[in-house]
């Protein structure tokens, strides 16, 4: 247990707790209007929709609430590197920042199910109630507020039968427009986001995101209109509900119970999300701030299958390995940022991105650099370029461990080029100080060209290990997981060669997919007592595997050989 607590994303802490505070605030308002006598009016109306209703209601502010949170970037990026604050363990609860951004977004779309369907059943029954024939408790009650001196407990003040007067409900009162427009933004939010949009149709999840502000100022003034009523303290001491309902045809005759006098909730939404707001709202500043920053392209290289590189300088610019910008290049579009990891190392004076053109933004950013023609491109016809950042992720903790398995996966390769060239720096001018001792890097492709634009940094990573005499320092496997029959034969031919035929190393080109369970059993053998970090930049199946392996690799004993698991997540 222990494992799966420290590698599978959110510790079971973490998750135990949210859900324990949000199963705890649903218990507690629910029993908040379904028990005390403030309500008992309320809920002769209402029924149990009443409690339904605000249950999940004080469950959705405490969720609203958290959402901002995990996407308030330079935040996380300032406590990431605060090792004031954060030890290893947090800044790993930190890199989950989206997992947990996505489980707050499906709680809260569970809660406004709940809260919407309760809702539903009180208006009808408040119209209901409005139009009942007199003589009933709930007739009464209806009529209460009709006249001087008197206040209402049915918000619905008109004599409209359903389902006009539900749809009346719907479109003329606050609370039901406000409802109407946050759930239909919230709709929007939730299906765009989904890993198809988001791959495909990338802009069409940017824009539609950026309802959540609609779906915030709707959400503070949602309860504006104080349509939940409930008794007040002076009207329960005069009048007790649970005694004088019986007697509710002689309520205001001398002797007999006085009419009841209620009150509407005030608003409280705003009193949980205002400080996230807050922060939400210097964080956007500090993005503007940082946007309007000079950035110049200094080099643009147009790499085979479809991959550009953009070298870039800003002042004052500093980065750590692994670390990934957003990127915004208004000659393509204004509005907007698509993130990107840093291939660059520390040490050099300008920050690199590469760029695969595989959309609508990635191909404009291509054509607007000039690299769909052939002539040279002058320096002073590139595009602006906006960045912000860098942010931290998993990777930065790649020097903390002496063991470390580095796993790309296709384009997902880029972080890992930042940290190899790092590695390079670094031993070249300070081995003796580094504490990692160990890489074992994997980089799994479907195309031979993907290869070619990282093929001459791992030869010259290749050379300066076999010049020092240190060539074990790094083990790296390529893996070819794709090809055709020609291309099989051609490597047939050419395998007894020096160097691979693809990618110029010594160490040859591996074809399918690596047994992940045989590779950790090896690095386990040969680093017992070990805390190995393992890095993955790529798809979900793939974290999963190598999630489960570090997890099942990982000795019980606290002496034992551990598997980390960190996964790239932006």
């Amino acid at each position: 247990m222990g494992n799966w607590v420290e590698n599978e994303g959110l510790s079971i802490f973490v998750v135990l707790v949210w859900l324990g505070l949000n199963v705890f605030l649903f218990w507690w308002y629910y029993l908040v209007y379904d028990v005390p006598p403030k309500f008992f009016y309320t809920r002769v109306l209402l029924g149990r929709a009443l409690a339904l209703a605000r249950a999940p209601a004080a469950c959705l502010n405490f969720n609203c609430m958290l959402i901002l949170l995990p996407v308030c970037r330079n935040l996380l990026s300032f406590l990431r590197g605060s090792s004031a604050c954060c030890s290893t363990r947090v800044r790993r609860q930190l890199d989950r920042n989206l997992t947990f951004h996505k489980m707050v977004a499906w709680m809260i779309a569970l809660h406004t199910a709940i809260h919407t369907i309760a809702h539903l059943f009180n208006v009808e029954w408040s119209v209901q109630a409005r139009v009942e024939e007199k003589g009933t408790l709930a007739a009464v009650l209806s009529s209460l507020g009709d006249n001087a001196n008197e206040s209402y407990v049915n918000f619905f003040r008109e004599t409209i039968k359903n389902p006009v007067g539900g749809l009346y409900v719907a479109f003329t009162y606050l609370a039901g427009l406000t409802g109407v427009i946050i759930t239909l933004a919230l709709i929007l939010i939730i299906t765009s986001s989904t890993k198809t949009i988001r791959r495909s149709y990338f802009e069409v999840f940017w824009y539609t995101h950026h309802l959540f502000v609609i779906f915030f100022i709707g959400l503070v003034i949602h309860g504006a209109g104080r349509i939940v009523r409930g008794q007040t303290a002076k009207s329960l001491d005069e009048h007790n509900p649970e005694i004088c309902y019986k007697n509710f045809t002689h309520w205001g005759e001398r002797g007999a119970c006085p009419i009841p006098q209620f009150s509407g909730n005030p608003p409280m939404t705003w009193k949980w999300v205002v400080g996230p707001m807050g922060l939400y709202l210097c964080e956007r500043l500090v993005r503007f701030w940082r946007s309007q920053q000079k950035v110049v392209i200094t080099k643009v290289v147009i790499h085979p299958f479809k991959t550009i590189e953009l070298q870039m300088m800003k002042k004052g610019f500093k980065m750590e390995v692994g670390q990934y910008i957003f990127v915004k290049c208004p000659a393509v579009s204004k509005l907007e940022w698509h993130p990107f990891t840093l291939t660059s190392a520390p040490e050099e004076d300008y920050f690199s991105i590469h760029v695969r053109i595989v959309g609508d933004w990635t191909e404009g950013l291509f054509n607007a650099c000039g690299c769909d023609k052939q002539e040279f491109q002058e320096a002073w016809k590139l595009p602006k370029i906006a960045v912000d950042g860098p942010f931290g992720t998993a990777s930065e903790d790649v020097f903390s461990y002496e063991t470390v398995m580095l796993v790309g996966a296709g384009i997902g390769v880029t972080p890992f080029a930042s940290v190899l060239k790092s590695v390079w720096y670094k031993y070249c001018h300070d081995a003796t100080n580094l504490k990692l001792k160990k890489i074992y890097f994997y980089w799994l492709c479907r195309d031979t060209h993907a290869f070619e634009w990282f093929a001459d940094l791992l030869q010259s990573l290749e050379a300066q290990m076999q010049e020092r005499n240190n060539a074990e320092f790094l083990s790296y496997n390529i893996y070819l997981t794709g090809w055709d029959e020609s291309q099989a034969t051609h490597f047939v031919v050419h395998h007894e060669e020096e160097k691979d035929v693809i990618t110029g190393l010594k160490q040859k080109t591996l074809y399918g997919r690596p047994n992940w369970e045989n590779e950790f059993k090896t690095i386990a053998g040969q680093h017992p007592g070990s805390r190995i970090g393992v890095f993955l930049c790529g798809p979900e199946g793939l974290a999963d595997t190598l999630n489960k392996q570090s997890i099942s690799n990982s000795e019980a004993d606290p002496r034992g050989v551990h598997f980390i698991f960190n996964k790239e997540n932006f």
